[in-house]
């Protein structure tokens, strides 16, 4: 890290991406955590090994996945006196589970650990009124029949309608697409330009695909080999055939299911720790995560629920000493088009820079052939908590086999938060 010890980034792993309620369907956040940090354990061999930490998370979630870190790490093949931990930060999960294990290592507190994250919206906890639980809560605390009987007197089918989760924000009552769709037009962003980035996202995972990239990456599961989201024959024609998708009725809508992410399933995980514990267990560093920052904006108020990473990038540039062209790579997190495209136009925009980055000249362009060089979760899809180790991983090995270089990381968040980090070799 930029301060304290560096930490190696050894490698990571993932079960393939898939459409909510298709391979996953009954598979809930443990199986899916489960199966990812036991490839991970088998790709490094670390069977029986006490680690330092694994740090998992969760966005959408069972009460019964309460002690996921812990569960998922007693049942990878690491030695149980490996200590698990689980987080949360929407989109940012498993990019954060890496940082928080990243800042033990830094600090000496543990020399190896695993971050990393699942999210299933299949398996999703469906939650009843307040009136109903009371009921069925004082009827499991009756003694008798009758006790329990006289706990639905009163009983009306309208306590039966259930509250699922969703991903509206609560303050606003927008979902992410609808807050994308205002950022669209505040920016005014093309739908042109959205489905070309799209086409772009999932030829290149394809192509990655094609090549061998995923082979020591991805792990098959439930009998799924790649991502089902990729569609490598999609083109801009087809794309141009959606309806908007958030925006249905103004005749502006630029957002369709073809420039969004869709609802995933899927989970990931990295492997971290000192120089010299993965010398002394005969592992390769892949690369270093030199430093990482968090940003938030005032969405409520009128800023760009999406905007984040915007903020988040100047404030660890800054503390770099770096310019935002002085990477050889960028991954930036494809939860719409219209998201990417807005964070780059920002970044150019001298008004934007000074009024709300401080900054006396704008970032500047960045060259659009260095971004998401293997596609992104516009093609590969995006689990919420699974994201940020899928980019970290893949990272990783593009920087291996580049010999050298630095990456941008740029994860946006709901709630109007930003994560991002810097990885070099």
């Amino acid at each position: 890290m930029l301060y304290g010890r560096p930490v190696a980034i050894l490698g990571g792993v993932r079960i393939p991406f898939c459409r909510q309620n298709t391979a996953y369907a009954d598979v809930g956040n443990l199986g899916m955590s489960v199966r990812t940090l036991g490839a991970l354990v088998e790709k490094f061999g670390l069977h029986g090994q006490q680690l330092g930490e694994v740090a998992m998370g969760a966005v959408i979630k069972h009460s019964s996945d309460w002690n996921l870190g812990r569960e998922a790490a007693l049942s990878s093949g690491l030695s149980p006196l490996t200590p698990g931990i689980t987080l949360q930060r929407a989109c940012g999960t498993s990019l954060d589970t890496i940082v928080h294990i990243a800042g033990k290592i830094s600090t000496g507190q543990i020399e190896s650990g695993i971050g990393g994250g699942s999210d299933t919206t299949s398996d999703v906890p469906i939650v009843y009124g307040q009136a109903l639980r009371r009921r069925l809560l004082k009827a499991a605390a009756a003694k008798t029949t009758g006790q329990k009987l006289a706990a639905f007197k009163g009983f009306k089918l309208s306590e039966l309608k259930p509250d699922f989760p969703g991903v509206a924000e609560p303050r606003t009552g927008k979902s992410m697409g609808q807050h994308c769709e205002d950022m669209a037009k505040e920016w005014n962003i093309s739908r042109d330009s959205q489905d070309e980035l799209a086409v772009a996202s999932h030829h290149k995972l394809a192509a990655a695909y094609e090549r061998g990239f995923f082979d020591d990456l991805v792990v098959s599961f439930r009998g799924v080999s790649r991502d089902n989201n990729m569609r490598p024959d999609t083109s801009i024609e087809k794309l141009a055939t959606l309806k908007p998708a958030f925006d249905k009725t103004s005749g502006r809508g630029t957002l369709t299911a073809g420039n969004s992410t869709p609802l995933t399933d899927g989970a990931s995980a990295c492997l971290l720790s000192t120089d010299e514990w993965a010398a002394a267990h005969g592992h390769e560093v892949l690369c270093h995560l030199r430093d990482a920052q968090v940003a938030a904006v005032d969405f409520v108020h009128g800023e760009g629920l999406l905007m984040a990473p915007t903020v988040a990038v100047a404030e660890m540039l800054k503390r770099n000493n770096l310019s935002l062209q002085d990477f050889d790579f960028y991954e930036i997190h494809e939860a719409f088009a219209a998201q990417v495209l807005c964070t780059l136009r920002a970044w150019e925009s001298e008004e934007y820079c000074r009024n709300r980055l401080g900054l006396d000249a704008p970032l500047g362009r960045i060259d659009p052939a260095k971004i998401n060089p293997n596609g992104s979760s516009l093609a590969a899809g995006h689990p919420f908590a699974a994201t940020g180790a899928r980019i970290v991983a893949t990272a990783a090995k593009e920087l291996k086999q580049r010999g050298g270089g630095r990456c941008l990381v740029s994860i946006c968040t709901a709630g109007g938060m930003g994560v991002v980090a810097i990885l070099e070799r």
